[in-house]
């Protein structure tokens, strides 16, 4: 963590094109370390006190063909002085290494862009791997829609490591410093943080590496001085920023330190089961190093076990947690029911990727709510919230756990690969403003009845086995008050009922609907999750035009805010859109009756803003 402060590269600042906010994209093969750069110039971006929004996009397949269209990597940065909510639309600059990169990536530079082309990748190779049947560098229209800028990245790293011992293949891999100290030169980024890091990695170990990563970037921040290549250079503005200590944050990095908090302020220890999955993995790597906060984490042998553990955590006492994405909430059903029954607190991290089945593993999908809400045999609701940011997983994470505590059931947290991957810079909280979410526990020598509820949560009553006094039978039968196994009919309608109403006693004990923008008018906005960024920035831009839209972002999914109901009618038109074919808008028509219109996507990919402008549109 570091406290967030302003550097400057040494450049005349009249001799700068002056930037409120930009897009850069990096995209190459999967093995030209694009993800690398992108990160750390975000994080040089960060350090500089920039808002940052970063959008990571690699291939499924763990190594697909070099120079082959699936293989192409990719990696996109927003970053500025205000409010940035998305990884934007299109690039101002991009930075492709090979014809590949070039075909998948090119639709996604803004005109009149900035393109640094790698000539170097362009062999007659690798553009027949990307079914060019020319070399799309020799077509003129390119730079008439462009600002190309082209070198040969391949031979000036090269040339810049010839003296150092080092075979032809590692000086290679040394480019994506090349290419990055080059667009530290446009965007005025400071090299020093990203010297240390490469220090760091490689000097212990691989000091040869350290020596190369080090002179390619210094070298590609040379070539930006160059005036014979010509290389425009701009500055970003100052951002305002409230004091603080700032770090740059990954959803799944918020996610698991939002459960440390969790466990801590609920006075319990956390135990995460979990088997690896694509792309929840992290938050079991980013947990397991933190076994100074009582956590425990078990890498299970598949995802029935992994919420096996999960389940008999939370029956001891603990904050049972386990992660996953959608497949692996498909395989856990039978076992949330188990929980659901049970009446045990727990909480199911579903980090969704674009499915059915493996689907597209590595991209992003709101695919999975109606799985949440309905996916399991019987009568077994449980609550669901969802995330919004990068960094609001850390509340959203608190908010699952205090409601699993409170209301003793299941609860199922929805982010997505988009929240997952991407991140943003976020503001360490202080300890003492996380709100404490402990119980108050059975008091040695109470009388036990296990299912004996709260008046107004309907939670039933928790005890850690083996004490003295509070023995009991738990399972999956279906059970009286007392706790006894019964197979009486009027006992079973009975407890479904309670479970039931249990979910709904929720909404007492949550905001009510925000409205962003005016109570009553001709269009209503709601959306969930990963969406807010891109809906928050349509509708905002609607409104500067004096569209009459209003917006509502939902982090209760189930049970919904108490007004949305009566909200939602005093709107001719309802709108959710969705990276999905229209889920959460099936919800709201079959309870409200009211006629949900639907703005859908299931590419892999977020909303573009200008997409929801015009889908928003019209409904005016």
């Amino acid at each position: 963590m570091a406290a967030a402060k302003e550097k400057t590269v040494d450049q005349p600042a009249e001799a700068l094109m002056e930037k409120d906010s930009v897009v850069v994209r990096f995209a190459g093969d999967s093995g030209d370390g694009m993800q690398t750069v992108g990160e750390l110039f975000a994080d040089a971006s960060a350090l500089l006190g920039d808002a940052i929004v970063t959008f990571p996009d690699f291939p499924s397949e763990i190594r697909a063909p070099s120079g082959s269209l699936p293989g192409v990597s990719g990696f996109q940065v927003h970053f500025g002085c205000r409010s940035v909510m998305t990884p934007g639309d299109k690039a101002d600059a991009m930075v492709v290494m090979n014809p590949a990169a070039l075909k998948v990536n090119l639709s996604a530079l803004e005109p009149k862009g900035l393109l640094i082309v790698n000539t170097g990748g362009f062999t007659a190779a690798n553009l027949k791997k990307a079914l060019y049947e020319t070399n799309p560098l020799d077509d003129p229209a390119l730079d008439d829609e462009f600002q190309v800028i082209r070198l040969d990245i391949n031979a000036l790293t090269d040339e810049a490591l010839k003296d150092l011992p080092l075979k032809p293949a590692l000086r290679a891999r040394c480019k994506n410093f090349f290419a990055l100290g080059m667009t530290y030169w446009v965007y005025s980024r400071p090299l020093d943080m990203t010297l240390e890091w490469i220090e760091t990695k490689w000097r212990a170990n691989l000091p040869l590496m350290a020596d190369a990563n080090s002179i390619a970037l210094k070298a590609g921040y040379i070539v930006g001085e160059n005036k014979d290549v010509n290389i425009p250079q701009y500055t970003v503005h100052k951002r305002v920023l409230e004091d603080g200590i700032y770090r740059k944050i990954t959803g799944n990095e918020a996610t698991a330190l939002g459960l440390i908090a969790a466990a801590e302020n609920s006075w319990r220890d956390l135990v995460l089961g979990s088997y690896p999955i694509t792309p929840a993995t992290p938050i079991l790597e980013t947990l397991s190093k933190h076994r100074n906060f009582n956590v425990k984490t078990v890498q299970a042998e598949d995802e029935i076990a992994a919420i096996g553990v999960a389940i008999g955590a939370s029956f001891a006492g603990a904050l049972g947690v386990t992660t996953t994405s959608g497949p692996g909430l498909c395989l856990k059903s039978e076992a949330l029911g188990l929980a659901v029954i049970t009446e045990l607190p727990l909480i199911v991290v579903n980090v969704q990727r674009a499915g059915p089945s493996t689907g597209l593993p590595t991209k992003t999908e709101q695919a999975d709510l109606l799985q949440a809400f309905y996916g399991r045999n019987g009568e077994s609701p449980v609550a669901i919230v969802a995330a919004d940011s990068p960094s609001d997983c850390f509340d959203c994470a608190i908010e699952a756990a205090r409601i699993a505590i409170k209301f003793r059931m299941p609860v199922v947290m929805l982010t997505d690969t988009y929240l997952a991957n991407g991140s943003e810079p976020w503001k360490v909280p202080n300890v003492t403003d996380i709100p404490d979410i402990s119980v108050e526990p059975i008091k040695h020598g109470e009388t036990y009845v296990p299912y004996e509820r709260d008046p107004q949560t309907l939670a039933r009553r928790l005890a850690i086995p083996g004490r003295p006094g509070f023995e009991h039978r738990i399972g999956g039968l279906e059970k009286t008050e007392a706790g006894a196994v019964s197979y009486d009919a009027d006992n079973h309608d009975r407890m479904c009922r309670l479970r039931a109403e249990k979910v709904k006693r929720i909404a007492d004990f949550i905001p009510p609907a925000t409205i962003e923008g005016a109570p009553e008018g001709k269009v209503l906005v709601i959306g969930w999750g990963s969406t807010r960024g891109a809906i928050t920035m349509a509708v905002q831009r609607l409104q500067a035009e004096g569209c009459s839209v209003s917006y509502i972002h939902l982090r209760h999914l189930n049970p919904l805010p108490k007004n949305i109901g009566d909200v939602m009618r005093d709107f001719e038109h309802v709108v959710v859109p969705e990276i999905n074919l229209g889920q959460l808008s099936k919800i709201l028509r079959a309870e409200y009756l009211v006629d949900v219109k639907s703005i859908n996507k299931v590419r892999g990919r977020m909303f573009l803003i200008a997409d929801l402008v015009e889908g928003i549109r019209e409904y005016l």
